[in-house]
């Protein structure tokens, strides 16, 4: 299994000294990816509450960078380590931009990008960037067909029910062929049956592990009926600790526990089957030096299990 670490793009530390630092640490540490999240608003009272146990967005997203920025600034302090988004909400951008900002991204960090993309959670950003809500899901997929259409011809246009875009010659092409790898968040049978049909991988985030692989084998028979190779899926897990002093009970894992328990959720994300598992320690409240030892700790727990 692969092990990624999270850059310090949300925070006190998403400075150019606090994202340097993490991404040459974690290269030198032998992290095999490095990944960003996306922000575009902080609202003091959102109108959704966030996706997690209290509904309370983190403190930490008053302050975000641009995560295709960042991963540009550490393509060009790393040569190894992949760079992910997790997630990028890919919808807040005209698909024939976004598509031209990847290819760069892949071209300048010499094929190094997995894009990683999401439809977010708060309509208070949609509506920031002028984009509707509703239909989210015919927009995923409009721009999907612009993102492969894009990578795959050498002349490209585009007629749609959302987008047209005229005829185009495309000269830059992503270094990874035929593209690079798209991964979704996604948590509805929709969503899941769109991996498998059409897309590279799932993006989830920490859950129990017999409910994670059960949500997988929706994925992977979409993909059987599509006459898709399900081996060449890939799952990414997403893991933002809540670290505890003392051990947690297995009902409260992996909401929160001890660094030594979310080792051991690795070690048997590993064994059920997950290709790829990236923790964000930014979401506790740590120094940068705390969370670079901490990474450096999990690396080696992992690593020695």
């Amino acid at each position: 299994m692969r092990l990624g670490l999270a850059l310090p793009t949300f925070g006190p530390d998403a400075t150019p000294e606090g994202v340097l630092r993490v991404c040459r640490t974690a290269e030198e540490m032998g992290y095999d990816s490095l990944w960003t999240g996306d922000r575009v608003l902080a609202p003091r009272v959102p109108s959704a509450p966030y996706p997690s146990r209290d509904g309370a967005m983190p403190r930490v997203y008053e302050n975000h960078m641009d995560p295709l920025v960042a991963l540009t600034f550490a393509a060009s302090h790393t040569s190894r380590v992949r760079l992910g988004t997790s997630t990028l909400n890919g919808l807040w951008h005209p698909p024939i931009m976004l598509a031209r900002s990847l290819t760069t991204l892949d071209v300048l960090s010499q094929g190094r990008l997995t894009v990683g993309l999401g439809l977010g959670w708060m309509p208070d950003e949609y509506t920031a960037v002028s984009v509707p809500w509703k239909g989210r899901g015919a927009r995923l997929d409009e721009t999907l067909d612009v993102l492969e259409g894009y990578w795959a011809e050498d002349v490209f246009a585009h007629e749609g029910p959302l987008f047209t875009i005229p005829e185009t010659v495309v000269g830059l092409k992503p270094r990874q062929r035929p593209r690079p790898p798209v991964l979704l968040a996604a948590f509805t049978p929709v969503g899941l049956r769109r991996i498998g049909r059409r897309l590279d991988g799932w993006l989830p985030v920490a859950m129990p592990l017999p409910h994670l692989m059960g949500m997988w084998d929706i994925v992977v028979k979409e993909a059987v009926e599509a006459d898709r190779d399900p081996s060449a899926l890939h799952i990414a897990l997403r893991v933002n600790p809540e670290l505890t002093d003392t051990r947690t009970g297995p009902e409260e894992m992996p909401g929160a526990g001890t660094l030594d328990q979310y080792i051991d959720y690795a070690r048997a994300a590993a064994e059920a089957g997950v290709h790829e598992l990236f923790v964000d320690f930014g979401q506790t409240q740590t120094t940068l030096a705390e969370r670079v030892d901490l990474a450096g700790r999990f690396l080696e727990g992992v690593r020695a299990g």
